[in-house]
């Protein structure tokens, strides 16, 4: 059992954000008008689509190069799936945790291991990335469609969400 306590992200955020002298506090995104929905077959029969927030592979060295925050897409089978993303930009609790376990933030074996158990009907040949950006409006209007079109063209039923 992990004897270290839970990141309390949302209080965090707020905590680093007054101490950087903001008088408000961070406004968390929101989207009313689409709920989730339920599935409409069974997940031995759903096709999953995997959606990270990491950039694509490579020696990125940020600020002056690092990857464009650009929808983008990768393989999953096999010697195409890469052993690792670059997400060194992002910001996140580097000091509670680390991403030098690919299938915490990339779980393509895990979700193989509940297709090969039947648990699924199977993953998409591509696994898709949305840039971390900081702006609701390129979310909704950019982003958000365009994940959802490749989503689309994959034939997924659903879409795993994994955020870094």
């Amino acid at each position: 059992m992990n004897d270290q306590p839970s990141v309390r992200y949302i209080e965090r955020t707020r905590q680093y954000y007054r101490a950087l002298g903001y008088e408000r506090d961070y406004r968390w995104a929101r989207n009313d008008g689409q709920p989730f929905a339920h599935l409409k077959n069974s997940l031995t029969e759903t096709q999953i689509s995997i959606i990270v927030t990491s950039a694509p592979p490579g020696n990125w060295s940020p600020p002056e190069n690092a990857p464009p925050k650009e929808v983008w897409s990768g393989a999953t089978e096999g010697s195409s799936a890469p052993e690792r993303l670059y997400n060194e930009n992002l910001a996140w609790d580097k000091e509670s945790t680390h991403t030098r376990d690919r299938e915490s933030y990339l779980p393509i074996n895990a979700l193989q291991t509940l297709k090969n158990e039947g648990l699924i009907k199977g993953i998409s040949t591509k696994f898709h990335s949305v840039p971390t950006v900081y702006s609701h409006r390129t979310t909704i209007e950019h982003d958000a469609p365009e994940i959802l079109s490749r989503v689309i063209s994959d034939h997924a039923d659903a879409a795993l969400l994994v955020p870094l």
